[in-house]
């Protein structure tokens, strides 16, 4: 089981909403779009189900041209971030209703509708009708119908962003598992990289209608192809900084400097653009190698067992994620402190040049 994007492109007014894309997916895989709110990962995904046709290219099920056929004569399920349910119907009729539109015989949608309601711990519920059901019981009732279909593809476009966080978290947990056991193809769209990273599978990072690069989640996250797929997959968004290397030393500005070790030794001498994650900003000499940077504190973000510091360093404006509770004025002078295992280098035309050593060691 396949599903293969060939050059697939849209296009609507003369706007380009996807530019020319290329992907394979395989079945019992599953495929998580990241990428922020009007990067294209709803219209990619309608691409996929055949509710939009491409500009240019082909979609390619298990080898067969499917880019004209439409929506209803392929198997595919999806499952929106306003999820829909029949009210006046119990959940039992609610899942079942695919299985009566394909005409299959009662004893066939009562096997499957309860062994999904199982899978979904959706058992004790199947007489409730939905707007009985919590948030989280809804959605499930939502992916069962999905699931029930036996669809190859099932599209999951941000289904969990409208639930509260201990739903979220319940249905983050959930998912890879119904996702296993149904041995279907999921792809799953989110603005968020904690859940891309919690789903694991596979990532395609998008930006501005172009997908930047896609492979393995882990693999997305330690080693970036670009400063752009980086920014993406970072929450806050990965900061930056100039760099020059001359010889074996690292120059971040005037005052701050650092030897050029491992990857960084073998690049050639010129300017470059550095980047690191929030959470590797400290507030104290946390390594013996660590770099000192005086910025300035423009806002602060207290979460209860974390601390978002708002900074200004020269012109640009960076975020730090430091553990604990940190009461600091804004508008006040701080240091933070960066170990050089944790930088990035990234070439003038953004290319990864060089990745951080603690993602090569991981």
């Amino acid at each position: 089981m396949t599903l293969e994007l060939q050059g697939v492109s849209r296009v609507v007014g003369g706007r380009v909403h996807i530019h020319p894309t290329d992907l394979v997916l395989e079945g019992g895989t599953m495929n998580v779009l990241l990428g922020p709110t009007l990067s294209g990962k709803t219209s990619l995904m309608r691409l996929m189900a055949g509710l939009d046709t491409p500009a240019e290219g082909r979609i390619l099920w298990d080898g067969r041209d499917v880019t004209g056929v439409r929506v209803q004569d392929r198997r595919v399920a999806m499952v929106y971030q306003q999820f829909i349910n029949y009210p006046s119907m119990s959940v039992y009729e609610n899942i079942a209703s695919p299985l009566r539109l394909q005409g299959r015989s009662r004893a066939e949608i009562d096997r499957e509708v309860r062994g999904v309601a199982e899978m979904l711990k959706l058992t004790p519920m199947l007489k409730r009708k939905p707007l009985e059901l919590s948030g989280g019981q809804q959605q499930r009732c939502a992916l069962a119908r999905a699931l029930v279909k036996g669809a190859g593809l099932v599209l999951l476009d941000e289904p969990l962003a409208n639930l509260d966080y201990k739903l979220r978290e319940e249905l983050r947990l959930e998912i890879p598992r119904i996702f296993e056991a149904s041995g279907a193809i999921f792809v799953y769209a989110t603005t968020e990289p904690e859940e891309a990273l919690l789903l694991g599978g596979n990532t395609a990072t998008l930006w501005q209608g172009r997908v930047t690069q896609f492979g393995p989640t882990p693999q997305v996250y330690r080693r970036p192809v670009d400063a752009t797929t980086a920014r993406v997959f970072s929450d806050p968004p990965m900061n930056f900084l100039p760099v020059t290397k001359t010889g074996t030393r690292l120059s971040f500005g005037h005052l701050a400097n650092a030897p050029a070790e491992g990857a960084f030794a073998r690049l050639a001498d010129g300017h470059y653009l550095a980047g690191f994650r929030a959470n590797h900003l400290a507030l104290n000499r946390h390594s013996g190698r660590a770099v000192a940077f005086s910025c300035r504190l423009s806002a602060i973000e207290i979460t209860g067992s974390e601390t978002f510091l708002h900074l200004v360093h020269g012109s640009d404006g960076w975020v730090g994620l430091v553990p604990g509770v940190h009461e600091i004025a804004p508008g006040s002078e701080v240091s933070v402190w960066l170990d050089p295992a944790h930088v990035y280098l990234f070439d003038a035309e953004g290319a990864l040049a060089a990745p951080a050593a603690y993602a090569l060691a991981a």
